[in-house]
């Protein structure tokens, strides 16, 4: 009876194939490169509303696009359009209802600290109010 130990029947030592670990690897790589999306990031998206920059004296239409803003009061948020500060989005999509500028389209600009729910409310808001294009445009945070 043959006794033998078991590292003993692997004496040349076990040799990894690189060459085809190396191929799997760089078609992996390929792979996940060309199937990824690049995204842009928000900040960076064209805004869905344009201004014109026209003299003041040419222009035919005086109004300017509705901007909505979110803004801290406190430690609590309130929207804000204009020189009026509204405190729930009802009250929000009542006074943009009443504004003139529809085709002109509107602004949500909110900061980053801001609660996502008021910015999506804000943006519905002018949906409702028939406003034919809203943009969201993110603030920096102030420091």
């Amino acid at each position: 009876m043959k006794l033998t130990s078991r590292s003993g029947r692997h004496a040349g030592g076990v040799e990894l194939q690189m060459t085809s670990m190396i191929d799997v690897v760089f078609l992996l790589l390929i792979f996940f490169m060309t199937t990824s999306s690049f995204v842009r990031s928000e900040r960076e998206l064209d805004p869905a509303v344009k201004v014109q920059s026209t003299s003041s004296g040419s222009s035919q239409n005086t109004l300017e696009p509705a901007i909505v803003e979110i803004v801290a009061v406190g430690s609590d948020f309130q929207y804000q359009l204009g020189g009026r500060q509204l405190a729930t989005a009802a009250e929000l999509t009542q006074v943009l209802r009443q504004l003139d500028n529809k085709l002109d389209g509107a602004f949500v600009r909110v900061p980053d600290e801001a609660p996502f729910s008021m910015a999506a409310a804000a943006i519905q808001a002018c949906k409702d109010a028939k406003f034919a294009a809203v943009s969201y445009i993110p603030m920096e945070a102030s420091r």
